[in-house]
């Protein structure tokens, strides 16, 4: 149960690069569901993963964040099903996803493009009444997005057969693995009783943690790499912006959303407290935003994130909970309020805009604290991201200022004198303990 013939790391292309949906021997069905979504040429993923799970081989992509994943692997388990159509009560397709956001996300997905399919889906996540899920299961069903905990839970209580399965797609692994998932998800393979085929896709194929998850869950698969692991999408112009305070970055933000070039905006924050400031902060600005954080529930989530696919309004302050699995046409420019902590974070932000063949733009809002943060993901992009000025809006400093500022030692504090007990008058009784300071 090993990765064949490449190592994860290693970057692969496909050979012949195939320039239609035609070529793919995909159904007239699902042919006519992306014309329907004016889907007209695979992208690269796309055309590099569908034929070998068309094969029926298990498979290990990667590839960066917007770029087509998800159809990549919902494509090839809708031609499954139409290539041997079996009426069935439990699921034959299962796809896990990491978080609520990107279920429900995939699970549009399997409907646009199953339009004109009969075929059963349904999804299951956490945040909704288990037994509204409950009912829904009793029902025919083909096809299945879930998140694992919630899965897990359901299997544990027996309201579910996965007797039936055939084809099981790990989505977003890497998430995954960062919010300790993994145990939950091989839970859930053990718990199958028969062979399946298996897909894993992700942003990044680095880490060993990644390639020993592969190993457990997949059967000699392909490996196919379309970028590197710090891959940034290439229709995201990308650049910075310096304030000087936290007034400064507001001056700053206000002008990047009344610019009429900003149709969509996305605002990221890495805090709950910090993305609910800085939205009561726009509304006091008269400009309406929504907010979106992880502590809401489900159904709160999703009434926000379907306003903000209808523009009402086009702006929304998020934390990371947005970073994944929002998948909204048109956003236009995604900003930085706070620079994240990691490389990989950065990336799917901005991955919130640029997706398919859209261009877009990412703003990120750099005071003198969000240094180290920007040195860490231009580090793990292995680029500086060029600075930009807004004019009347200049900052009176400059990016070499600032790294300059960085570079420069620290004082050393000046070490105190020691003073006796027997000096200060102070000595102490034998055996007794110092007292413990007030805190």
């Amino acid at each position: 149960m090993t990765p064949t013939d490449t190592d994860l790391s290693e970057q692969l292309e496909p050979i012949d690069r195939i320039d239609s949906f035609e070529a793919l021997d995909l159904d007239p069905s699902l042919l006519a569901a992306l014309e329907a979504q004016h889907f007209h040429r695979p992208t690269a993923v796309q055309a590099a993963t569908i034929p070998v799970m068309m094969e029926q081989r298990d498979l290990l992509a990667g590839a960066a964040t917007g770029t087509g994943k998800t159809a990549a692997f919902v494509l090839p388990a809708l031609q499954r099903l139409l290539d041997d159509p079996r009426p069935t009560r439990h699921p034959r397709v299962l796809i896990l996803a990491p978080t609520r956001e990107l279920a429900f996300q995939t699970h549009k997905v399997v409907k646009q493009l199953g339009h004109f399919c009969e075929f059963s889906s349904q999804v299951i996540t956490g945040g909704i009444a288990a037994n509204q899920q409950l009912s829904r299961l009793k029902q025919p069903l083909d096809i299945l997005v879930a998140t694992p905990g919630r899965l897990l839970k359901l299997m544990a209580d027996a309201f579910l057969d996965l007797s039936d399965l055939e084809l099981v797609i790990i989505d977003e692994a890497d998430r995954m693995l960062d919010m300790g998932q993994g145990p939950d998800v091989l839970a859930l393979l053990e718990a199958i009783p028969r062979e399946f085929q298996g897909g894993c896709f992700s942003a990044t194929l680095a880490g060993k943690g990644l390639e020993d998850f592969a190993q457990q869950v997949l059967d000699e698969p392909e490996v196919i790499h379309i970028d590197a692991p710090n891959q940034q999408s290439r229709q995201v112009q990308q650049s910075l912006y310096l304030a000087k305070d936290r007034d400064h970055k507001g001056q700053l933000l206000q002008a990047i959303i009344r610019d009429p070039a900003c149709q969509r905006a996305l605002i990221f924050c890495n805090k709950k407290e910090r993305a609910i400031e800085w939205q009561a902060w726009l509304q006091a600005q008269d400009i309406d935003s929504l907010l979106l954080h992880g502590d809401m529930i489900q159904a709160k989530r999703l009434q926000i994130l379907k306003r903000f696919r209808q523009g009402q309004p086009p702006v929304m302050v998020a934390t990371d909970v947005a970073a994944r699995g929002l998948d909204v046409d048109g956003i236009t420019h995604v900003i930085n309020a706070d620079m994240p902590f990691r490389g990989d974070q950065y990336i799917h932000r901005i991955g919130r805009t640029g997706r398919g063949h859209q261009a877009g733009v990412a703003i990120s809002l750099i005071e003198r604290h969000d240094l180290p943060n920007l040195q860490r993901i231009e580090y793990h992009l292995q680029q500086t991201l060029p600075t930009e000025v807004i004019k009347g809006l200049e900052p009176g400093f400059s990016r070499k200022d600032l790294d300059k500022r960085a570079k420069k030692p620290k004082k050393k504090a000046k070490a105190k004198k020691k003073v006796s007990a027997k000096k200060s008058g102070k000595a102490k009784k034998p055996g007794t303990r110092p007292k413990r300071p007030n805190r």
